[in-house]
C-alpha cells in the first residue's frame, strides 16, 4: 500500500511543476521574444532485482520512488521564432532569424538578447530599456536626432548638423546548443559554462537580419497553453483521487486488523 501512496505523491509533484511551467509561459505571452517552455513527463523505472542479485536504482533525480511513477522531463526552451510586429518606433528592435545580441551583464557576464527597446544612456552608450550596454559598444553623440539601423545592423547617427555618422554595427551571435541557454527575467538569456557562442553575420548561415521599429512577440500560443494546463490539471485531480482512494483502502484495512 505505501506503493501507491508514493507513486501518487510523486506523480502530484510531477504535475505541480508542469502547471507552473505552463503558467510561465502563459504570463509571459506579452513578453517580447519570450520563448515558452515545453512541459514533458517521463516514467521512473521501479527498482528490479539484477542477475547478479542486486537491486537496480530507480531512475529519478528528484524522487525515491522505490515502485516506480512519473516525473518531469528535463524541458528545454522552444527557440521558434516569434511574429514580428511593427511599432513604429525607431528604437525598438528585434531579429528576423536565429540569432543573438550580447550584452554585458551587471557583472560584466554574457546575456543575450533578442532584441526589444533601445536607448541611449547616460554616457551615451547604446543599451537596452533596462540599461544593459551592447558588448559591441556603440556611442551616440551628443548632438545626434536620429538613429538608424540597417538590416546588418550598421548604426547611423543623424546630427543636428545635417550629417549622418557610422557609429558601429551591432553584431550577431549563434549558440552552437540552444539547450544551453538558461531564460531569465525580461527575456533575457544566459549562456551556461558549457555553451560556446560562435560569431555570426547577419543574413547568413540562419543568423537573421535586423528589423528596426519591430518587435519580436513571444511564441506563446494561447490556446495551446490552456489546452494543456487543462490536460495537466485533470491528470493532477486523478491522482490526487488515486492517493485518496488508497488512503481509503488503507483505512479499512486498519480497521479489519481491529
Amino acid at each position: 500500500m505505501n506503493g501507491a501512496f508514493e507513486i501518487g505523491a510523486v506523480a502530484l509533484r510531477a504535475d505541480q511543476k508542469a502547471l507552473e511551467l505552463l503558467a510561465n509561459n502563459i504570463a509571459n505571452v506579452n513578453t517580447p521574444a519570450f520563448k515558452r517552455s515545453d512541459a514533458r513527463f517521463a516514467a521512473i523505472l521501479a527498482n528490479q532485482v539484477q542477475p547478479d542479485g542486486t537491486l537496480a536504482t530507480a531512475v529519478a533525480a528528484d524522487a525515491a520512488a522505490l515502485n516506480g511513477g512519473v516525473r518531469l522531463a528535463p524541458h528545454a526552451m522552444l527557440f521558434a521564432q516569434g511574429e514580428l510586429r511593427p511599432t513604429g518606433n525607431t528604437m525598438d528592435l528585434a531579429i528576423d532569424g536565429q540569432g543573438f545580441i550580447e550584452l554585458m551583464g551587471p557583472a560584466g557576464q554574457t546575456l543575450l538578447w533578442r532584441g526589444g527597446t533601445l536607448r541611449v544612456d547616460e554616457d551615451g552608450a547604446l543599451a537596452t530599456r533596462e540599461g544593459l550596454p551592447l558588448r559591441t559598444g556603440i556611442t551616440v553623440p551628443a548632438d545626434a536626432t536620429s538613429l538608424t539601423i540597417t538590416a546588418e545592423g550598421v548604426v547611423k547617427a543623424g546630427t543636428s548638423g545635417g550629417e549622418v555618422i557610422e557609429l558601429g554595427q551591432i553584431a550577431l551571435v549563434r549558440a552552437e546548443h540552444e539547450g544551453a541557454l538558461e531564460q531569465m527575467d525580461g527575456g533575457l538569456l544566459r549562456p551556461t559554462d558549457d555553451a560556446q557562442l560562435r560569431d555570426a553575420v547577419p543574413g547568413e548561415d540562419g543568423a537573421g537580419l535586423f528589423v528596426q521599429g519591430s518587435l519580436e512577440g513571444s511564441n506563446v500560443t494561447l490556446t495551446d497553453e490552456m489546452v494543456q494546463l487543462l490536460m495537466i490539471q485533470r491528470a493532477f485531480a486523478a491522482n490526487a483521487q488515486a492517493l485518496q482512494t488508497a488512503d481509503q483502502l488503507a483505512a479499512i484495512t486498519n480497521n479489519l486488523k481491529k
